[in-house]
């Protein structure tokens, strides 16, 4: 009987380090050695950092173990940070939500229809107003009220779930409290928050009624990881969309709902695809 890890299987690898002559001959003879074929290839070498990415798709005929084996001297050889995994396995996904219900619908309607490759675990809510959302979708929701007096208990359970449910990626889909720098540190690069965003910017409450009395032309959205520092991790994804003078402060809000809903499922699909790597504060996103 044949054992099932030396299946044929396609793989997903991702690997960074210092920029330096032989390093794609090195993966792909990785691969070519075990009688593998490279089913897509993207590389980019950043000018600035000196650092060198790399995103490659496999059909490995012998499964995933001896390209692993292989991939890990290579990596020693060149100091490279790597990972490889099934090509398409959906993540592990927490989504944070507060009240409003808008990014979570998508998330979850593009998961069950759109192929978004993630394994929804779990909604957690702050407030018990969406958990109709995510009982329409059959998913369990976590009531885990927060305020200061519980903030500490609350990240607490937050963190007790990831461990215990194997979480590879938090979504926070307009949740509205700020994550704890203990939070941000293990959960480093495997949490996604959305952000209204305007040129100019507004902060504070009514951010729609602020642009609309400044008469703004371009409402927007950010998708970024979250850091310590409060809405400055690394960007993932963007996106704008033009308004006037005849649209209201309601208009402006649904356009920039809509903005919202297509950056943050653009992101955590670049995410969940491996397409994204950490290049210091910044991201290289391999989007098709």
């Amino acid at each position: 009987m044949n054992d099932s890890a030396s299946q044929p299987v396609k793989l997903v690898i991702t690997l960074s380090c210092p920029d330096q002559p032989g390093i794609v001959h090195a993966v792909t003879g990785v691969i070519g050695g075990v009688g593998g074929n490279v089913i897509q290839s993207q590389q980019f070498g950043d000018p600035d950092s000196g650092l060198f990415f790399m995103r490659v798709e496999v059909d490995s005929p012998v499964g995933r173990g001896p390209v692993e084996t292989g991939l890990a001297e290579v990596a020693e050889r060149f100091g490279a940070t790597w990972s490889i995994d099934l090509l398409g396995r959906p993540l592990r996904t927490v989504i944070m939500v507060s009240r409003e219900g808008h990014c979570l619908t998508d998330l979850l309607y593009r998961q069950r229809t759109q192929g978004l490759p993630i394994e929804v675990v779990a909604v957690v809510g702050n407030h018990p107003d969406l958990a109709p959302v995510a009982q329409f979708y059959s998913v369990p929701f976590l009531n885990i009220p927060v305020t200061a007096a519980t903030k500490e208990r609350a990240e607490a359970e937050l963190l007790d779930l990831v461990r215990t449910e194997r979480i590879e990626l938090v979504v926070l889909a307009r949740y509205m409290q700020i994550l704890s720098e203990k939070v941000c540190e293990e959960m480093k690069g495997r949490v996604i928050n959305i952000h209204h965003s305007f040129l100019p910017s507004f902060k504070g409450a009514r951010p729609y009624a602020q642009a609309h009395d400044r008469g703004v032309k371009l409402i927007g959205a950010t998708a970024h990881y979250v850091t310590a520092d409060l809405d400055e991790g690394p960007i993932i994804e963007q996106d704008v969309t033009r308004v006037t003078h005849a649209d209201s402060t309601p208009d402006m809000v649904a356009l920039g709902q809509d903005v919202e809903r297509r950056v943050l499922a653009q992101a955590v699909r670049w995410h969940a695809e491996r397409r994204v790597l950490m290049d210091g504060s910044k991201t290289v996103v391999f989007s098709k």
